[in-house]
């Protein structure tokens, strides 16, 4: 276990990405440890990403890619300026609304931002708003981008627990909305401290979120279905997207989906070294000696979440993590559905912080911004996101109502 972890961290800190240290880290084990045969290194990546539910992930990224291109952002914002965009703060407002809208399309926080930054902080910074606050609110509306469905760590979590996608994307529902709420509110605050003035499509969530929840299509087939419409849309009835977009979309796509398979590939080799090593029983037995209390475990496992989302990629955390405290969490009767929800938004915070924040960076180099800039222009926001997390962690309705509503308990 010393020399799974200790590697982990030496390789992380000489600069490697997060899935050359954590596939570096499991050949130094198996060589050091003797008993393995290399060979399961290769069926082990291989089995990590051998998975019908995570074709979904390509189809998610490229359904968002579209909507940049295509010119199907742009009229969401329209939309959500004619929606919001009167109330005290109007642009900010817009903002929020417009990754909700945005979310029940992409999945992708990422892809999120940076479709919206491009169209929203040009247009905030006319408007008189400091580019600064422009990028913390655009990187911080993102994060809702994954937790109201259809959302890409979803897909992952689901298909490595075996829990329903279609009972996660439900729980995501109220969390999400919350979180726009909360941000709105933050959003309201600043505009009325420093005076900031108000500024006098919706077919794709149905598609996605009818055809799953109505048994029509899986989470995979609603990915592909969303991505039909939006070429449709795009290209017939916008006329935005030319072949060079087209070819655009699909390289940014193709490099988007290959990180991210080969984090969930590296991730899951170190994932079963660590359950090998017995890493799922040691910490359960590390956090049932503090308390077998629910509300307990899960404060430790926020406090442990929102550490590591600062130090790893959400990703691997998520591919890690997950087998590793599912002992535990059933163990103490924690709703897998519910943990799901809440993994994800701590994982969403995660985006924000650095030093290894996506998001963060996406919005500072969009943005042309400091990270120490952008990390204190984001605290109320992310103050607003964490007292979500909280709401949502121990008001368990709040995820898990719609699911036993629509699904069944």
């Amino acid at each position: 276990m010393t020399i799974l972890v200790g590697a982990l961290l030496l390789l992380l800190a000489a600069g490697f990405p997060v899935a050359f240290a954590m596939a570096g880290a499991s050949a130094i084990y198996i060589v050091c440890q003797g008993g393995i045969p290399l060979v399961v290194m290769a069926q082990r990546v291989t089995v990590g990403v051998d998975s019908f539910v995570l074709l979904a992930i390509p189809f998610f990224f490229l359904a968002g890619e579209l909507m940049n291109q295509g010119g199907i952002t742009k009229r969401l914002v329209d939309l959500a300026q004619a929606l919001v965009g009167g109330i005290r703060g109007g642009l900010g407002h817009v903002t929020v609304v417009t990754n909700m809208i945005m979310a029940g399309m992409s999945g992708s926080s990422v892809a999120d931002a940076t479709g919206t930054g491009a169209v929203l902080i040009p247009a905030m910074e006319r408007a008189g708003y400091p580019r600064i606050f422009s990028a913390a609110l655009v990187g911080a509306a993102s994060t809702i981008g994954p937790v109201i469905p259809p959302s890409i760590p979803f897909v992952i979590y689901g298909g490595i627990t075996g829990v329903s996608v279609g009972r996660l994307f439900l729980g995501g529902v109220v969390p999400g909305v919350l979180m726009g709420l909360f941000m709105m509110g933050a959003v309201y605050v600043v505009a009325q401290r420093r005076g900031y003035r108000a500024i006098p499509v919706m077919l794709f969530p149905v598609i996605i979120l009818g055809g799953i929840f109505t048994g029509i299509v899986t989470p995979t087939e609603a990915a592909v279905v969303a991505v039909v419409y939006a070429v449709l849309l795009a290209v017939l009835f916008y006329r935005e997207l030319t072949p060079r977009k087209l070819v655009q979309v699909l390289t940014t796509v193709a490099g988007n989906t290959a990180k991210i398979t080969f984090i969930i590939a590296s991730a899951s080799l170190y994932g079963w070294l660590l359950a090998r090593e017995g890493a799922p029983q040691r910490l359960t037995s590390i956090f049932l000696s503090v308390s077998s209390e629910p509300w307990i475990i899960f404060l430790m496992i926020n406090l442990m979440l929102l550490v590591l989302g600062c130090l790893m990629e959400t990703t691997a955390i998520l591919v890690i993590l997950t087998p590793v405290l599912m002992d535990l969490i059933t163990q103490v009767g924690i709703d897998p559905v519910h943990f799901g929800v809440v993994l994800t938004l701590n994982l969403m915070i995660g985006l924000l912080t650095p030093p290894v924040g996506m998001t963060l960076y996406v919005m500072v180099s969009l943005a042309d911004v400091s990270v120490a800039d952008f990390t204190k222009e984001c605290a109320i926001f992310m103050i607003a996101l964490v007292v979500v997390l909280g709401l949502i962690t121990y008001i368990p309705g709040l995820v898990t109502f719609l699911p036993n509503l629509l699904m069944g308990r």
